[in-house]
This record gives structure tokens, C-alpha cells and sequence, in this order.
């Protein structure tokens, strides 16, 4: 038997396996839409309950009724200021780059609630750069309020345009997700993709959805950033939401999925969470790793090194965002703060 040194305890797996590059974002699987107050309220008491397993993104964009854009963000904004927003992770879609009204819900998002706010949704640009165009404007509201935080940035692809880009979005500065858009994504073909597609299992099977999901999957992948699936359009069986997030994150390597009514956040984080023997696998093997100093380790006959080790990482982070338990000792050892 191998005698170990005694463990450093300064070497945390967050420091030692991403020395020169940036750790992957830790999200929640789950990301739940509301647009009318009532339903934002609703939605922030569930997550007080259940504890921060989703995000909430409350919709200035379709949420906001024509007319009414200022007092919609005004709402928005007294929300992340509110007592309710208990986790702080409540975000805010914001208007696209067509709309004229756009500048002024970061005005007002960020001008009253910017370090309050989780993240900014930005919708339906048509390329690279109407994305670069919001963030830069993003930043320079955040700059004139004083708020030093880097407000994550996370981009909807709902237009071929975006979809020929999506790399050069997944690579922009601020950027911590890549959502797909389907319903809009389909529209945007004129006809040229059935309605099937845009349910299942015909959005799991078309092949210019297919070539869109893998591609946004691959990008933000590609990029360090997490891709979020669509929504599900079926809101009364949940065994239909809990299938499609499972295809969603095991065929096509999707970490986050929508959600747009609270019987499916349940399902979605049940589909998107690891196992418990994923979990308990992962938990041994980043405890002998630990053990080890973070040297190679012989595991049930496999040789395990830093590679292998930030695949387990990841996987016992995805566990904790989704509420899974975890054993006592990594609990002590890596999420003890």
C-alpha cells in the first residue's frame, strides 16, 4: 500500500485544477421565466423554500405589455431590491437590439439594482455583434453607477444569423451562458421547419434543430460557458418535461434547460442533477485525489489524473447546485466556507 503525504488543505480542487484558465461557471440546471409580478413573487417564494436549485429570470421582453416598458422594468427592478429575492439569484431578460426600449431597461435594471441583478438575457441578436453592441452597453451603465461586479451576460440564439455566429458569441467577454431559443428559431425559417419542431420528439429529431442544438452545445462548451436548452411547451405531464431535459443533457450536453411554469422546475433539476452513484463515485475518487496531492491515482484498476479529476469536480458542483447530498467528508473539505 502506497503511504501518502498528509493532505495540504490550502490545495482546494477549485485552485489546483484550473491553474492558467478560468474555472466553469457553476449554474443552476434549472432556469425559470416569469414575467408578471405575481408570478416572479410566486416564483421567489419556491426558491426561497427549495433553496437556490434554480435561477429566475423575470422577462422585460415578452413579459413587458406594448407600452408599458418602463413601468414593467421599474417592477423588475424593485423585485431585485426586494426582500423576497432571498438568494440573490434572480436575473432579467431585457428587450433585443431592434427594440427601442432596450437601453433603457439597462438604465433602469442596473441603475437601481445592478448589484442585486444575477445575470442580463439578451435576446435575439442577429449576430456577434448586436451581443458585443448590448454588453458594451451593459458595461458602460454599470461603469456610470459604479458597480466594480462584472454582470454575466447570457445570449439567446433564436436566428440563423446568431446560430452562424455562435462561437464568436460563446467567445465574448462577459458572456457566462448560450440559450436556445426554439419557438423563435423556428419562426425565423419562414415555414421552411414544421411546427412538429418545435415540440417533442420532433425537436429532438429534425435535422436543422439537431445541427442548432449541437452546435450552440458545442460552442459554449467550447467556449468554458454553459448552453441552456429550450423550453418544453408541455405543461401538465411532467414525465414529458423530465424526458426531454434527460435527452437534453445526455444526447446533447445541455448543463441548464428553461423552465415557464413551476410544475416543471421539479422535473427539469430531477433529469439535469447526477446520481447518487455518480456522485458517490466522484466523491472517491477527488478524495484519494486529495489525498495524493492531486498526483495520479489508481482507482477500482483506472488510472485517474488532473484531467479526470476536473470532470469529477464539475460533476460533485453540478450535484451541489441541484441540491443532491453529499457525503459528509467532501461536504467538509470542499464546500466548507
Amino acid at each position: 500500500m502506497v503511504e501518502h503525504e498528509a493532505v495540504n488543505p490550502s490545495l482546494h480542487p477549485a485552485a489546483v485544477l484550473y491553474q492558467g484558465a478560468a474555472s466553469f461557471p457553476l449554474l443552476a440546471a434549472c432556469e425559470h421565466y416569469a414575467g408578471a409580478e405575481k408570478l416572479i413573487r410566486k416564483a421567489l417564494q419556491l426558491q426561497a423554500e427549495l433553496g437556490p436549485v434554480f435561477d429566475i429570470t423575470a422577462d422585460c421582453e415578452d413579459g413587458a405589455a406594448a407600452g408599458q416598458e418602463r413601468a414593467h422594468a421599474e417592477m423588475v427592478a424593485s423585485l431585485l431590491n426586494d426582500s423576497a429575492n432571498v438568494h440573490k439569484r434572480l436575473g432579467a431578460r431585457i428587450h433585443d437590439i431592434t427594440h427601442p426600449h432596450w437601453r433603457d431597461d439597462l438604465g433602469i435594471i442596473i441603475g437601481r439594482a445592478g448589484r442585486q441583478v444575477a445575470y442580463i438575457v439578451l435576446p435575439k441578436p442577429n449576430s456577434a455583434a448586436d451581443a458585443a453592441t448590448q454588453i458594451a452597453a451593459l458595461n458602460e451603465v454599470r461603469q456610470q453607477h459604479g458597480i466594480v461586479r462584472e454582470i454575466p451576460v447570457h445570449v439567446l440564439i433564436e436566428t440563423p444569423g446568431a446560430l452562424h455566429e455562435v462561437w464568436q458569441i460563446a467567445a465574448l467577454p462577459g458572456v457566462e451562458s448560450i440559450d436556445f431559443g426554439l419557438m423563435d428559431f423556428v419562426s425565423a425559417h419562414h415555414g421552411a421547419i414544421p411546427d412538429s419542431a418545435m415540440r417533442s420528439p420532433g425537436q429532438f429529431s429534425h435535422p436543422l434543430i439537431v445541427r442548432a442544438k449541437c452546435e450552440i452545445a458545442a460552442a459554449a462548451l467550447g467556449n468554458g460557458i454553459v448552453p441552456a436548452h429550450n423550453v418544453t411547451t408541455e405543461l401538465r405531464d411532467p414525465g414529458v418535461v423530465h424526458e426531454d431535459a434527460r435527452r437534453a443533457r445526455n444526447e446533447f450536453g445541455f448543463l441548464r434547460m428553461w423552465s415557464i411554469h413551476p410544475s416543471q422546475i421539479q422535473p427539469i433539476i430531477d433529469a439535469m442533477r447526477p446520481t447518487a452513484g455518480e456522485v458517490n463515485e466522484a466523491a472517491g475518487i477527488l478524495l484519494a485525489a486529495q489525498n495524493a496531492n492531486w498526483g495520479p491515482i489508481s482507482w477500482a484498476g483506472i488510472l485517474h489524473d488532473r484531467a479526470s479529476y476536473r470532470y469529477y469536480w464539475e460533476l460533485l458542483c453540478r450535484a451541489q447546485v441541484t441540491g443532491v447530498p453529499l457525503p459528509a467528508e467532501i461536504r467538509q473539505r470542499f464546500f466548507t466556507h
